[in-house]
Protein backbone atom coordinates (compact mmCIF):
# COMPACT_ATOMS: atom_id res chain seq x y z
CA UNK A 1 0.00 0.00 0.00
CA UNK A 2 1.18 3.52 -0.74
CA UNK A 3 1.32 6.25 1.90
CA UNK A 4 -1.84 8.04 3.00
CA UNK A 5 -3.24 10.99 1.04
CA UNK A 6 -1.92 14.46 1.82
CA UNK A 7 -4.71 16.64 0.46
CA UNK A 8 -8.23 17.41 1.60
CA UNK A 9 -11.03 16.80 -0.89
CA UNK A 10 -14.72 17.56 -1.28
CA UNK A 11 -16.90 16.36 -4.12
CA UNK A 12 -20.32 16.77 -5.70
CA UNK A 13 -21.90 13.62 -7.13
CA UNK A 14 -24.87 13.84 -9.49
CA UNK A 15 -26.73 10.64 -10.32
CA UNK A 16 -30.16 9.93 -11.74
CA UNK A 17 -32.87 7.30 -11.86
CA UNK A 18 -35.37 6.54 -14.58
CA UNK A 19 -38.50 4.46 -13.92
CA UNK A 20 -37.02 3.03 -10.75
CA UNK A 21 -36.81 3.18 -6.99
CA UNK A 22 -33.33 4.37 -5.98
CA UNK A 23 -33.74 3.75 -2.24
CA UNK A 24 -36.90 2.25 -0.81
CA UNK A 25 -38.06 3.10 2.72
CA UNK A 26 -38.89 -0.09 4.70
CA UNK A 27 -40.95 2.00 7.13
CA UNK A 28 -43.22 3.14 4.28
CA UNK A 29 -43.88 -0.06 2.36
CA UNK A 30 -40.66 0.39 0.34
CA UNK A 31 -41.85 3.64 -1.20
CA UNK A 32 -39.03 5.84 -2.52
CA UNK A 33 -37.65 7.98 0.29
CA UNK A 34 -39.03 11.52 0.22
CA UNK A 35 -38.60 14.64 2.32
CA UNK A 36 -42.21 15.09 3.55
CA UNK A 37 -41.88 18.87 3.78
CA UNK A 38 -40.46 19.59 0.32
CA UNK A 39 -41.33 16.54 -1.74
CA UNK A 40 -37.71 16.08 -2.80
CA UNK A 41 -36.43 12.53 -3.13
CA UNK A 42 -33.79 11.21 -0.75
CA UNK A 43 -31.11 8.52 -0.97
CA UNK A 44 -29.30 7.70 2.27
CA UNK A 45 -25.55 7.76 2.73
CA UNK A 46 -25.73 4.10 3.81
CA UNK A 47 -27.28 3.19 0.46
CA UNK A 48 -24.48 4.89 -1.48
CA UNK A 49 -21.75 3.37 0.69
CA UNK A 50 -23.28 -0.05 0.11
CA UNK A 51 -22.88 0.38 -3.64
CA UNK A 52 -19.25 1.50 -3.21
CA UNK A 53 -18.53 -1.55 -1.05
CA UNK A 54 -20.16 -3.89 -3.57
CA UNK A 55 -18.17 -2.41 -6.46
CA UNK A 56 -14.84 -2.62 -4.65
CA UNK A 57 -15.56 -6.19 -3.56
CA UNK A 58 -16.35 -7.10 -7.16
CA UNK A 59 -13.31 -5.40 -8.69
CA UNK A 60 -10.79 -6.55 -6.09
CA UNK A 61 -12.32 -9.99 -5.48
CA UNK A 62 -12.37 -9.17 -1.75
CA UNK A 63 -8.68 -9.91 -1.33
CA UNK A 64 -6.47 -8.09 1.22
CA UNK A 65 -5.95 -5.17 1.45
CA UNK A 66 -9.34 -4.68 -0.24
CA UNK A 67 -11.58 -6.98 1.77
CA UNK A 68 -15.02 -5.70 2.71
CA UNK A 69 -15.94 -5.67 6.40
CA UNK A 70 -19.66 -4.79 6.20
CA UNK A 71 -21.22 -7.19 3.73
CA UNK A 72 -24.29 -9.39 3.48
CA UNK A 73 -24.46 -12.13 6.13
CA UNK A 74 -21.07 -11.14 7.55
CA UNK A 75 -20.39 -12.11 11.17
CA UNK A 76 -18.38 -9.11 12.29
CA UNK A 77 -16.89 -10.65 15.44
CA UNK A 78 -15.36 -13.40 13.30
CA UNK A 79 -13.40 -10.71 11.47
CA UNK A 80 -12.32 -9.27 14.82
CA UNK A 81 -11.06 -12.70 15.84
CA UNK A 82 -8.96 -12.86 12.67
CA UNK A 83 -7.27 -9.64 13.71
CA UNK A 84 -6.25 -11.04 17.11
CA UNK A 85 -5.02 -14.28 15.58
CA UNK A 86 -2.96 -12.27 13.08
CA UNK A 87 -1.25 -10.25 15.83
CA UNK A 88 -0.66 -13.36 17.93
CA UNK A 89 -2.95 -12.56 20.85
CA UNK A 90 -5.02 -14.90 23.00
CA UNK A 91 -8.68 -14.96 22.07
CA UNK A 92 -9.63 -16.60 25.35
CA UNK A 93 -9.21 -13.55 27.54
CA UNK A 94 -12.10 -11.15 28.11
CA UNK A 95 -12.30 -7.70 26.56
CA UNK A 96 -11.66 -6.12 29.97
CA UNK A 97 -8.30 -7.93 30.19
CA UNK A 98 -7.11 -6.99 26.74
CA UNK A 99 -4.41 -4.34 26.84
CA UNK A 100 -4.78 -1.09 24.98
CA UNK A 101 -1.78 -1.89 22.80
CA UNK A 102 -3.42 -5.15 21.70
CA UNK A 103 -6.65 -3.39 20.78
CA UNK A 104 -4.70 -0.78 18.85
CA UNK A 105 -2.75 -3.47 16.98
CA UNK A 106 -6.00 -5.27 16.11
CA UNK A 107 -7.51 -1.98 14.96
CA UNK A 108 -4.48 -1.32 12.73
CA UNK A 109 -4.77 -4.82 11.23
CA UNK A 110 -8.45 -4.19 10.41
CA UNK A 111 -7.59 -0.90 8.71
CA UNK A 112 -4.81 -2.54 6.72
CA UNK A 113 -6.94 -5.40 5.40
CA UNK A 114 -10.43 -3.92 4.95
CA UNK A 115 -11.03 -1.18 2.40
CA UNK A 116 -14.30 0.02 3.93
CA UNK A 117 -12.83 0.23 7.45
CA UNK A 118 -10.02 2.55 6.43
CA UNK A 119 -12.37 4.47 4.10
CA UNK A 120 -15.66 4.88 5.98
CA UNK A 121 -14.61 3.83 9.48
CA UNK A 122 -16.34 1.29 11.72
CA UNK A 123 -17.40 0.56 15.28
CA UNK A 124 -15.56 -2.68 16.07
CA UNK A 125 -15.97 -2.77 19.85
CA UNK A 126 -18.80 -5.31 19.84
CA UNK A 127 -17.86 -8.69 21.29
CA UNK A 128 -14.18 -9.11 20.39
CA UNK A 129 -12.91 -5.55 20.78
CA UNK A 130 -10.97 -4.06 17.88
CA UNK A 131 -11.73 -0.46 18.84
CA UNK A 132 -13.36 2.20 16.70
CA UNK A 133 -12.26 3.86 13.47
CA UNK A 134 -13.37 7.28 12.30
CA UNK A 135 -13.25 7.10 8.52
CA UNK A 136 -11.76 9.87 6.35
CA UNK A 137 -14.51 9.57 3.71
CA UNK A 138 -17.99 10.78 4.60
CA UNK A 139 -20.99 11.04 2.26
CA UNK A 140 -24.17 13.03 2.82
CA UNK A 141 -27.71 12.11 1.80
CA UNK A 142 -28.53 12.35 -1.87
CA UNK A 143 -31.35 14.85 -2.48
CA UNK A 144 -33.21 15.29 -5.74
CA UNK A 145 -32.78 18.60 -7.53
CA UNK A 146 -36.58 18.95 -7.89
CA UNK A 147 -39.67 17.48 -6.26
CA UNK A 148 -40.30 13.90 -7.28
CA UNK A 149 -43.48 12.14 -8.33
CA UNK A 150 -43.96 8.57 -7.13
CA UNK A 151 -45.80 6.34 -9.59
CA UNK A 152 -47.68 3.29 -8.35
CA UNK A 153 -48.09 0.26 -10.62
CA UNK A 154 -50.18 -2.88 -10.32
CA UNK A 155 -48.25 -6.03 -11.17
CA UNK A 156 -49.43 -9.59 -11.69
CA UNK A 157 -47.96 -13.05 -11.99
CA UNK A 158 -49.47 -16.02 -13.76
CA UNK A 159 -48.01 -18.70 -11.47
CA UNK A 160 -48.63 -19.47 -7.80
CA UNK A 161 -46.34 -20.89 -5.14
CA UNK A 162 -48.52 -23.61 -3.59
CA UNK A 163 -51.46 -25.85 -4.42
CA UNK A 164 -53.47 -24.18 -1.67
CA UNK A 165 -52.90 -20.81 -3.29
CA UNK A 166 -53.95 -22.20 -6.65
CA UNK A 167 -57.18 -23.51 -5.13
CA UNK A 168 -57.83 -20.17 -3.50
CA UNK A 169 -57.45 -18.40 -6.82
CA UNK A 170 -60.13 -20.72 -8.32
CA UNK A 171 -58.50 -21.05 -11.67
CA UNK A 172 -57.29 -17.47 -11.90
CA UNK A 173 -53.62 -17.71 -10.90
CA UNK A 174 -52.81 -14.03 -11.20
CA UNK A 175 -51.43 -12.53 -8.00
CA UNK A 176 -51.74 -8.78 -7.74
CA UNK A 177 -48.99 -6.72 -6.15
CA UNK A 178 -47.78 -3.12 -6.13
CA UNK A 179 -44.60 -1.54 -7.43
CA UNK A 180 -43.44 2.04 -6.84
CA UNK A 181 -41.17 4.00 -9.16
CA UNK A 182 -39.98 7.51 -9.85
CA UNK A 183 -40.37 8.40 -13.57
CA UNK A 184 -37.20 10.49 -13.46
CA UNK A 185 -35.13 12.32 -10.88
CA UNK A 186 -31.65 13.80 -10.68
CA UNK A 187 -30.01 13.53 -7.27
CA UNK A 188 -27.15 15.53 -5.80
CA UNK A 189 -24.96 14.47 -2.89
CA UNK A 190 -21.91 15.98 -1.24
CA UNK A 191 -18.86 14.16 0.07
CA UNK A 192 -15.85 14.96 2.23
CA UNK A 193 -12.38 13.41 2.49
CA UNK A 194 -10.09 14.30 5.41
CA UNK A 195 -6.31 13.92 5.03
CA UNK A 196 -5.60 13.89 8.82
CA UNK A 197 -8.11 11.07 9.31
CA UNK A 198 -6.69 9.28 6.26
CA UNK A 199 -3.30 9.30 7.97
CA UNK A 200 -4.84 7.53 10.97
CA UNK A 201 -6.43 4.74 8.90
CA UNK A 202 -3.90 4.45 6.06
CA UNK A 203 -6.31 5.60 3.35
CA UNK A 204 -3.95 5.96 0.39
CA UNK A 205 -3.84 7.45 -3.08
CA UNK A 206 -4.56 3.96 -4.42
CA UNK A 207 -7.67 3.79 -2.22
CA UNK A 208 -8.72 7.24 -3.37
CA UNK A 209 -8.40 6.29 -7.05
CA UNK A 210 -10.46 3.17 -6.41
CA UNK A 211 -13.09 5.23 -4.57
CA UNK A 212 -13.46 7.64 -7.52
CA UNK A 213 -13.73 4.65 -9.85
CA UNK A 214 -16.47 3.20 -7.64
CA UNK A 215 -18.51 6.42 -7.68
CA UNK A 216 -18.31 6.55 -11.47
CA UNK A 217 -19.20 2.91 -12.13
CA UNK A 218 -21.08 1.53 -9.11
CA UNK A 219 -24.55 1.73 -10.68
CA UNK A 220 -23.49 -0.39 -13.66
CA UNK A 221 -23.13 -3.35 -11.30
CA UNK A 222 -26.22 -2.67 -9.19
CA UNK A 223 -28.99 -3.39 -11.67
CA UNK A 224 -32.29 -4.80 -10.46
CA UNK A 225 -35.95 -4.70 -11.40
CA UNK A 226 -36.30 -1.60 -9.21
CA UNK A 227 -33.06 0.08 -10.31
CA UNK A 228 -32.78 -0.74 -13.97
CA UNK A 229 -31.67 2.68 -15.12
CA UNK A 230 -29.48 4.51 -12.63
CA UNK A 231 -26.26 6.25 -13.61
CA UNK A 232 -23.62 8.64 -12.34
CA UNK A 233 -23.95 11.71 -14.54
CA UNK A 234 -21.36 14.05 -13.03
CA UNK A 235 -18.55 13.91 -10.48
CA UNK A 236 -16.93 17.22 -9.55
CA UNK A 237 -13.97 17.06 -7.17
CA UNK A 238 -12.40 19.91 -5.20
CA UNK A 239 -8.75 19.18 -4.33
CA UNK A 240 -7.13 21.37 -1.70
CA UNK A 241 -3.44 22.20 -1.80
CA UNK A 242 -3.04 21.33 1.89
CA UNK A 243 -4.11 18.68 4.39
CA UNK A 244 -6.37 21.00 6.36
CA UNK A 245 -7.88 22.68 3.31
CA UNK A 246 -7.85 26.11 1.69
CA UNK A 247 -11.56 27.03 1.72
CA UNK A 248 -14.77 26.09 3.54
CA UNK A 249 -16.59 23.14 2.00
CA UNK A 250 -19.93 24.92 1.74
CA UNK A 251 -18.35 27.71 -0.30
CA UNK A 252 -17.01 25.17 -2.77
CA UNK A 253 -20.37 23.46 -3.12
CA UNK A 254 -21.90 26.84 -3.99
CA UNK A 255 -19.73 26.89 -7.11
CA UNK A 256 -21.81 24.05 -8.56
CA UNK A 257 -25.37 24.81 -9.67
CA UNK A 258 -27.93 22.73 -11.54
CA UNK A 259 -30.50 24.52 -13.70
CA UNK A 260 -33.38 23.39 -15.88
CA UNK A 261 -33.17 23.79 -19.63
CA UNK A 262 -36.21 24.29 -21.86
CA UNK A 263 -39.66 24.63 -20.31
CA UNK A 264 -39.35 24.53 -16.49
CA UNK A 265 -43.07 23.77 -16.21
CA UNK A 266 -42.75 20.42 -18.00
CA UNK A 267 -41.42 17.46 -16.03
CA UNK A 268 -37.80 16.48 -16.51
CA UNK A 269 -37.31 13.05 -18.04
CA UNK A 270 -33.59 12.91 -18.94
CA UNK A 271 -30.31 14.40 -17.75
CA UNK A 272 -30.38 16.57 -20.88
CA UNK A 273 -33.21 18.52 -19.22
CA UNK A 274 -30.61 19.99 -16.85
CA UNK A 275 -27.49 22.07 -17.19
CA UNK A 276 -24.68 21.70 -14.67
CA UNK A 277 -22.69 24.91 -14.19
CA UNK A 278 -19.29 24.83 -12.45
CA UNK A 279 -18.05 28.32 -11.62
CA UNK A 280 -14.35 27.47 -11.77
CA UNK A 281 -13.42 31.10 -12.43
CA UNK A 282 -14.34 32.04 -8.85
CA UNK A 283 -12.74 29.11 -7.09
CA UNK A 284 -10.66 30.05 -4.01
CA UNK A 285 -6.89 30.12 -4.20
CA UNK A 286 -5.32 26.78 -3.38
CA UNK A 287 -8.28 24.71 -4.63
CA UNK A 288 -8.25 22.72 -7.85
CA UNK A 289 -11.52 21.82 -9.57
CA UNK A 290 -11.50 18.41 -11.29
CA UNK A 291 -14.46 17.30 -13.40
CA UNK A 292 -14.21 13.52 -13.65
CA UNK A 293 -17.32 13.07 -15.76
Amino acid sequence: MSESIRNRYEFVLLFDVKDGNPNGDPDAGNLPRIDPETGNGLVTDVCLKRKVRNYVGLVKDEQPPFEIYVKERAILNKQHERAYVAIGEDLGQSNSKRKGDNVEAARAWMCKNFFDVRTFGAVMSTGVNCGQVRGPVQIGFGRSVERVFTAEHSITRMAVATEAEAEKQKGDNRTIGRKFTIPYALYRTHGFISAPLARQTGFSDEDLSLFWDALLNMFDHDRSAARGEMATQKLIVFKHASELGNAPAHKLFELVSVERTGDPNSPARTFADYEVIVDSANKPEGVEVIEML
